[in-house]
């Protein structure tokens, strides 16, 4: 679908065009073949670029082809399956034209369109900060509540026994961070090069509001890198303990089979049908109990002493 917005620095109010205009945004989302070779041929784009758009494992990264700007970054969103995943956008930026292209809905376009956001389609540069600022921001959003559902499968994790679940959980949430961060990394870089204002032109407000990206992208990935961490020493500290449990229950039927075992070998041999010492003797029985409990205490002292019981 392709949706053409106008605003200028004096319109109050966000028009949705018929036809494209310049200044108006083009925007573009879950676009068809038909569409996409629309764009190509109407704006003179590269065809490679706008294919690339369209693969939902696109990774971000900064373009330059003739006059426009090509940037592809990832924003997170949460699918059908209420799972967090992240989906390519792209943004071509031209001196006359800004288009985005996005494989799936931007999560956030209602802000832009609702008003909640004051912004000017004539004003590219700012509007494509102020795009990569939502994006950012959402980031920031799911990684916070990311970090609450950690604390509280860890604390879940203290109050009952650990069932499979629980571990499933987190390795859940790891594959979530990781997406994040192979999706935040590259964008740190995209950055970093907008910075220098060879790609698209910067005023100093500009300037200021890439450095506030720059800074909210990397406390985000800082973020996700101690989310990972701790995530990390959980399962390591449950190993170990599980670790450690299994050994103390091995060591615990191990010491239950000697001690049983002992006593079964006096039993046998005055079991035998032969004859026997004392098996005349009325106390042989008394006695034979007596000397199998004493034998069973000594090797329980023996191996407490040793400190293998």
């Amino acid at each position: 679908m392709i949706t053409y917005y106008y605003k200028n620095i004096r319109s109050k109010n966000l028009s949705t065009l018929d036809e494209y205009k310049p200044g108006a945004w083009v925007c573009v989302e879950n676009p068809n073949e038909d569409e996409i070779e629309g764009l190509v041929k109407r704006f003179n784009l590269d065809a490679g670029h706008m294919e690339d758009a369209m693969d939902a494992d696109e990774m971000p990264r900064l373009e330059r082809e003739g006059d426009l700007t090509y940037i592809f970054v990832r924003y997170a969103y949460t699918n059908d399956e209420l799972e967090l995943t992240t989906s390519p956008l792209l943004f071509v930026v031209g001196p006359d034209i800004l288009i985005t292209v996005a494989l799936n809905s931007l999560p956030r376009l209602q802000r832009f369109t609702s008003g909640k956001i004051e912004f000017s389609t004539t004003q590219r540069t700012k509007l494509v900060l102020q795009i990569l600022d939502q994006i950012v921001d959402q980031y920031e959003v799911f990684i916070n509540n990311i970090s609450r559902q950690i604390k509280l499968i860890r604390t879940r994790l203290r109050s009952h026994d650990v069932a499979n679940q629980d571990f499933i959980d987190f390795v859940l949430i790891e594959d979530e961070l990781n997406e994040f961060l192979s999706a935040m990394l590259p964008t740190t870089a995209i950055l970093r090069r907008l910075m220098l204002g060879r790609h698209i032109p910067l005023f100093e407000e500009d300037q200021e509001l890439v450095e506030d990206l720059l800074l909210n992208n990397e406390q985000s990935i800082e973020g996700c890198r101690s989310n990972v961490k701790s995530i990390i020493n959980i399962r390591e500290a449950y190993s170990t303990i599980a670790s450690n449990n299994l050994n103390r229950s091995m060591k615990i039927l191990t010491a239950a089979t000697v001690i049983i075992a002992l006593p079964n070998v006096l039993y046998g041999m005055f079991g035998m049908n032969v004859d026997l010492p004392f098996q005349d003797a009325p106390w042989a029985y008394a006695i034979i109990v007596t000397l199998t409990l004493v034998l069973t205490a000594a090797i329980f002292l023996i191996g407490r002493a040793k400190r293998v019981f």
